[in-house]
């Protein structure tokens, strides 16, 4: 399978990086190259990882898609956030309505 970038050179499944190992496919989602892709030593992060560094895709070709890519981001991070607090207030009343109803059951058969 071959991706093809807009007149750039194909970059196939096989490339292979500085050290003779097969180059590992990555996204970069820093503010500079949000959603970019590029090809990378699959052992990077290692001590015995090569420099090798490549983009698949063409530069962006305008500087508004950065800003439009990043405030997508910020925007699915921020709902993302919301999501999580917002399972954490339910999970809370799941926990309080269990204490209450099970003290409601303690009284009930108590008294």
């Amino acid at each position: 399978m071959a991706l093809e970038n807009d007149g750039a050179n194909e970059v196939n499944e096989q490339t292979m990086c500085m050290c003779g190992r097969i180059a590992a496919m990555r996204t970069a989602w820093t503010e500079n190259n949000p959603g970019m892709r590029f090809l990378g030593c699959s052992y990077y992060g290692r001590p015995d990882a090569c420099d090798y560094f490549k983009w698949v895709d063409p530069p962006l070709l305008h500087p508004r898609y950065k800003s439009v890519m990043n405030g997508l981001l910020r925007n699915a991070n921020r709902e993302g956030v919301l999501e999580k607090e917002w399972k954490r207030t339910v999970l809370y009343h799941r926990i309080v309505l269990a204490i209450v109803v099970l003290v409601a059951v303690l009284v009930h058969y108590v008294l």
